[in-house]
């Protein structure tokens, strides 16, 4: 281990990080065992199990009672949504998905600010709606650096059946980690009024989102518009 001020748990957790990063494990992929990894990393079985606790209370993996440590996955079903928290007040789950657009784009001031991009530089711009029994409940427009997504369009989110998140990792080897939300009540402008079947000027909850893969790189913005009359956001606090 080089020597560091940080704790030894915080440097075996970033080398494990980094070995995800450099795609050691991929995602769903078990871990070596607590032993292996001690013995690899010189440390004690205790000092990797605190780096592997940090790790699963970050969502970057999963530990499996009496099975080992797996690298999480948003193929799982269980976290196909891990990112949205919006809640149908019925308990109702899951949502059908319609594609408006998927096309290049250059990238704003502010989008090239928000992914850590050259202003012009090439994206991926998508339109989508969320709709839960039949009902749209989420307008999402998303901006990707298109160097990471080079041949998404209209057919290949058409042809996968889960989730954007779940084909971003299979096809393109991007895992969203984390992400940041910054969340306001606005108004429906007439194209959103529109698309989401409210009136204009009705109330809506927006949710902006940076997500970001290994490393703390940005590789989505996005911006919903949340139609909340039979939904709610829901936020877990620990």
């Amino acid at each position: 281990m080089p020597k560091s001020p940080a704790p030894l748990y915080e440097q075996i957790r970033q080398l494990i990080v980094a070995g995800l990063a450099a795609g050691e494990w991929r995602p769903g992929d078990a871990l070596p065992s607590e032993a292996a990894l001690a013995e690899r990393f010189h440390a004690s079985p205790g000092t990797v199990r605190r780096a592997l606790d940090e790790l699963s209370a970050e969502h970057v993996v999963e530990r499996r009672q009496g099975r080992g440590t797996f690298v999480a996955t948003h193929t799982a079903p269980r976290d196909a949504y891990r990112f949205l928290r919006l809640v149908a007040d019925d308990g109702a789950t899951g949502f059908t998905r319609e594609l408006l657009h998927c096309r290049r784009a250059r990238a704003t001031a502010e989008t090239a600010r928000a992914l850590q991009l050259r202003t012009a530089e090439p994206v991926i711009e998508i339109r989508r709606l969320l709709l839960r029994r039949g009902r749209a409940v989420v307008l999402d427009d998303l901006w990707l650096p298109q160097r990471h997504f080079e041949g998404l369009s209209v057919a290949v989110i058409n042809a996968y059946a889960g989730t954007l998140y779940a084909l971003f990792e299979e096809r393109y080897q991007v895992h969203m980690v984390r992400a940041e939300e910054k969340l306001r009540a606005v108004s429906a402008g007439a194209e959103a009024a529109e698309l989401l079947g409210v009136p204009d000027g009705a109330p809506l909850l927006s949710v902006e989102r940076v997500a970001y893969t290994y490393g703390d790189r940005a590789v989505e913005l996005r911006r919903g518009l949340y139609h909340t009359q039979a939904d709610h956001y829901l936020n877990e606090l620990n």
